[in-house]
Formats: structure tokens, sequence, C-alpha cells
């Protein structure tokens, strides 16, 4: 039996699996989450992330303003499912409490290390970056350094150090609409300075991951390795296709990769993933989880206009990836050449 490795969180939010499925992930009934015009000023909210604060939860969300910019807005809910908003977006400061406001923001991501909150998103550096603040009290939020040069996005930072270090997954790309990329890793001590880069995984000739993949969901720790959510893409002849898939990492060097899961775990099937601003979207960027019952909540942006939610566990994704085992030499190596 694969057990998680955190804090139990009784107040999941929790759906039963239907009968008839057959996937190891079931998608919520009420789905989508978060709909259209959700705050004044902003047309589409999706491509966000949340986690527990308290006995709440609270949220970190792309909000797609009307006059076309991205900003990162706050989110409380009781129950992770009904969400309120605060109606203007996230106001960043310098390590000195002065404004210091990215020109754009997207894709962000929330993760807990210790006793800090971070957020970590793609914004303009000369170039796509990554940009990261922090916070305690969601009140305020101090911007830190950029970790990396452009061009990068999808960056993820792991919920605890490994032997010291920070972890944070990325994705380098070219300066377009990034046509490859794969997933790598970086360390720092201190936040600031980052290094000891290693390539993690790389697109393969499943059809679902054949153009490029990116980071997802902040690593799951289990007693099996890092458990992740990643997202898939490929080109049609209508543009292009975003799945999400799975994969194990080694629990103290996750640049190499123990099982990853040949199929897609989801793929755009109902309307609000098939029909919106950008068609065929299905993109993770959080979770939570429950070690007391393996339960976990994935949360996902629809057709960049929805936030969804779907439901597996522990036992029964780690069986699905076993089942559907695939590892390419690259994956397994310790990614320096």
């Amino acid at each position: 039996m694969i057990r998680i490795l955190s804090a139990p969180l009784p107040n999941i939010p929790w759906q039963e699996k239907p009968e008839n499925c057959t996937s190891p992930v079931w998608r919520y009934s009420e789905n989508p989450i978060i709909r259209r015009n959700p705050i004044s000023g902003v047309a589409r909210i999706f491509n966000s992330a949340v986690i527990q604060y308290n006995d709440e939860f609270i949220g970190v969300f792309r909000g797609e303003q009307k006059n076309g910019v991205p900003m990162i807005y706050l989110g409380k809910s009781r129950d992770a499912l009904h969400w309120e908003f605060e109606q203007e977006k996230i106001n960043f400061t310098d390590e000195n409490g002065q404004p210091f406001m990215p020109i754009y923001a997207y894709d962000p991501r929330l993760v807990k290390v210790e006793d800090t909150y971070y957020i970590i998103w793609c914004q303009d550096m000369y170039g796509a970056a990554i940009g990261m603040a922090k916070t305690r009290d969601f009140r305020t939020f101090t911007r830190m350094e950029n970790p990396f040069l452009p061009y990068n996005r999808n960056a993820v930072l792991f919920p605890r150090k490994i032997d010291g270090k920070y972890i944070m997954l990325s994705r380098p790309c070219d300066n377009g609409h990034t046509a490859f990329g794969d997933i790598f890793l970086s360390e720092s001590r201190d936040l600031e300075y980052w290094g000891h880069h290693r390539h993690v995984m790389g697109r393969t000739e499943s059809w679902w991951e054949s153009l490029k993949i990116g980071g997802g969901a902040a690593p799951i720790e289990t007693t099996e390795g890092w458990l992740i959510f990643y997202h898939g893409v490929c080109s049609t002849c209508n543009g292009y296709v975003y799945s999400i898939g799975a994969a194990m990492l080694d629990i103290n060097h996750p640049s190499k990769v123990l099982h990853r899961c040949e199929d897609y775990i989801l793929t755009p099937e109902e309307w609000y993933e098939e029909r919106g601003f950008v068609q065929n979207v299905c993109f993770p960027c959080a979770t939570l989880h429950d070690s007391e019952t393996g339960r976990i909540v994935l949360y996902y942006g629809c057709a960049d206009s929805y936030v969804s939610a779907a439901f597996t566990t522990v036992q029964e994704i780690y069986e699905y990836i076993l089942a559907h085992d695939r590892l390419s030499p690259a994956d397994t190596e310790p990614g320096k050449r």
C-alpha cells in the first residue's frame, strides 16, 4: 500500500467514483467550479492554485482582465469548491515594502515550505520568465528575485527541502508559443541563487505528449516517491491539445523518474474542456490531499476559461501508473550530461 506523507486534511472535498467510470480520475459532477466573469473587470479565471489555510482554503487565481492583461487574484473558500474573490488583484511589494507589480502574471502555483507560502508564476522579465513571491499571512506579498533567465515557464516548487536545498521544476522554452519543452529540476540553498540543473523528463511518442510537457501541481510526497501531475501537449490540424499525465520521481533524487504513465489520466472530453477561449485544454495547477484516506483532489484549468476539479486516490493513481508504466533511458538518468 502506498501512503501520502503529509498532514491529514479531514475537510478535503470529495465525491465518490461513479460506478461506470473506468478512469483512475473522475470529474466533479458540478464542474466547472469557477465560471466566466467571476469578478468585476475579470473575464475569465483559469490555471489557478489552491491550498489549505487554517481551517479553510485559500487560492491564487489567474484572472484574465478585460483589458487582456492577466494578473493574480486572491480567493477564499470554506469547502474548496465554492470561492469568493477579492475584487482587486494581489498587490506585490519589494523587500522594503514598496509597490513592485509585475507587468503581467499568469498560471500561478502555491506551495507551503516550512512556515512560508510561496507563489510562483510566469511573468515578463524581458521575455517570459518565472516570478516568485512569499507570504505568511496572505495579507502582504513580497516579491523575490527571479530564479531563472528567460525564457522559462511552468515553475513548481517542492513542498520540502531535499538535502537542505529547495527544489524547483521548470520548463525552459523558446520565445514564441513554446513549440518545444522538457521538464528540468534546479536546486537552491537560499531561493535566490539556483544551480545544479538536471533534466527530469521529455516528450514521448505517446500522442498526447508528443510536442511538449510542463510541470503542473506541486509534487506529493509518498512512501514510494514523489507523485507528480503534469501537462502534455500535442499538435493537431485544429491546434494544440493539453492533457494531464502522472509520474513518480525518486524521493531523494527527483531528477530520476521511477515510473511514468504512458496514457494520459485526463484529456479534453467535456464541454468546458473542449469549448472556451482556447479550446481543448486540461491544465493541472494544484492538488489537495489527505494522508488519512489517501484522497486527492486535482484542480485544473479548462479551455482557458474555467476551473474544474477531479478526484482520485493515491492508491488508484499509483496502480494505474504502474499498470501503464513506460520509461525511456532519459527518464532514469540523473539528468546531468
